[in-house]
């Protein structure tokens, strides 16, 4: 094949892709895939290949360490399109082409605990799509939806996991959906129009009363639904009410109540998880998914490994916490060697990396900070593993030491994070060095700290407390002048 010929080859299987609703970002994949394909097969002009030679290329593709479930998933519907709009062999129509890859569930999804309600799936032996087993939704809302649209909500999950979306993500998602197709009478979500969405929000702020950062993430799962399963890219939503975003600013303990605060708390386990959270100004999951190679005592430092927005940070360890956290892995090293013996010891692995490292899972660097007390099993992998503490139970050890010590403001695992902010800018740190620190993209969001640091409006001196001076002077004036002691 000359030059010419190629380039007009390459030409129109752009097209097809553009045709196929391909995301521009994702055509070069398709075209190295193609090209991948190709060069496997030298010798053999396409028209001579055979649903049998293309079958095995899928199979030894799947088998390879480096190729994971989505890649195939994307690879079998390059050569889809090079087949079935380009070649058009006469097997290529009667090819199994929607059928993707089994998933290793264990391997690509975020981790959940096993205490944590939510979303539980398995793997559909017929559709290879991801299955629902059961649902702890307390209305069943998600067993209606997939009972009658099991399609729509399999593949929904599919993409969320594909991207690699958090475990909460994948819930809400999956949720706002269904609540979308249940205001809809359960229409086929196919055949509503993207103005169904508007609809549906205006319904949520009129009728519901939702905060605007609710009707927010409803928009943007409606949204991924439509772009990412129906392939719509342009999607005219249309008109609907917004709900006003508030203006809220944090709640921030002073230094004698966060002292008080962490005193209070009695089980030695969460007090030292609520220092971290306020000496390294860490979020709850932040904390609670800490492994024992993120501790650097060398540095003095910890390393926040896929924090909020997938993104990796670095905080300082607090000097007075060495100790404790030295020997809270000291326990950990004995629990983890009596998994063990005991024929258990794994841990959940991000992504891929059990696949990649098979036994790091059983390494006591992967293990985590704090782990459960108990041994559980995970419910979508059905592994026996030890997960970490449940998010639920530092809360409650927070709220209740504030109840006990009489606290009026309302305190959470939170304030804690925006107390660290605070205090680090009243000691004269800079914002930027506390953005980095709290990883904010945005430095903006980092300004909301600087309420309590006497600025414009909160350095006022209130009119009633002079109104208070004047009338204590004038009093001290007239005792003066009767010459008597006003004491």
């Amino acid at each position: 094949m000359n030059d010419t010929r190629i380039a007009r080859f390459w030409e129109k299987y752009l097209d097809k892709t553009i045709s196929n609703r391909i995301p521009e970002s994702s055509r070069r994949w398709y075209v190295r895939w193609v090209e991948r394909y190709i060069k496997a097969h030298k010798g053999i002009k396409l028209c001579d290949h055979s649903e049998e030679l293309l079958n095995k290329y899928l199979n030894d593709l799947g088998g390879k360490q480096w190729v994971e479930d989505w890649q195939l998933s994307q690879a079998r519907d390059a050569l889809r399109i090079l087949f079935c709009d380009i070649v058009k062999p006469e097997w290529a129509d009667q090819f199994k082409w929607n059928t993707p890859s089994v998933f290793a569930i264990d391997q690509v999804t975020p981790e959940m605990s096993s205490g944590e309600q939510g979303m539980i799936l398995a793997i559909d032996a017929d559709t290879k799509l991801p299955k629902l087993k059961s649902m702890e939704y307390a209305d069943g809302l998600l067993k209606k939806v997939y009972d009658i649209w099991p399609g729509s909500v399999s593949r929904l999950v599919l993409a969320i996991r594909i991207k690699h979306y958090s475990i909460r993500t994948e819930q809400a998602y999956v949720n706002w959906f269904c609540r979308f197709i249940t205001f809809h009478d359960f229409c086929d979500p196919a055949t509503l129009p993207s103005s169904a969405i508007s609809r549906f929000l205006e319904h949520l702020v009129v009728n519901r009363k939702v905060s605007s950062a609710t009707q927010s993430q409803a928009l943007n799962a409606l949204i991924f639904f439509y772009r990412h399963i129906l392939n719509m890219e342009n999607i005219d939503v249309g008109e609907f009410s917004f709900s006003k975003r508030p203006r809220r600013l944090p709640v921030v303990l002073t230094r004698e109540e966060t002292s008080v605060l962490l005193r209070a708390i009695k089980n030695p386990d969460y007090q030292l998880m609520a220092n971290l959270l306020y000496g390294c100004g860490l979020r709850l999951m932040d904390c609670l998914r800490l492994r024992i190679q993120d501790i650097d005592f060398g540095y003095k430092q910890i390393l926040i490994r896929n924090g909020k927005g997938n993104k990796d940070r670095v905080v300082p360890l607090p000097a007075s916490l060495s100790d404790r956290l030295k020997k809270q892995i000291s326990e950990v090293s004995k629990t983890h060697a009596a998994d063990l013996v005991a024929g258990y010891g794994d841990v959940y692995l991000p992504d891929a990396l059990s696949r990649k490292y098979p036994n790091a899972s059983r390494e006591l660097i992967w293990q985590y900070v704090f782990p459960a007390k108990r041994i559980s099993t995970d419910p979508r992998s059905g592994k026996v593993r030890r997960h970490h503490i449940h998010q639920s139970n530092l809360q409650k050890q927070v709220y209740k030491a504030a109840k006990d010590v009489g606290m009026t403001k309302r305190v959470t695992c939170h304030t804690l994070r925006h107390s660290f902010a605070t205090h680090l800018l009243e000691s004269g740190y800079d914002i930027r060095t506390v953005q980095e620190l709290l990883g904010h993209s945005d430095v903006s969001t980092t300004m909301i700290y600087t309420h309590v640091l006497n600025k414009p409006g909160v350095s006022v001196t209130s009119p009633l407390d002079a109104l208070l001076d004047l009338q204590i002077k004038e009093v001290a004036t007239e005792y003066q002048i009767n010459g008597r002691n006003p004491v």
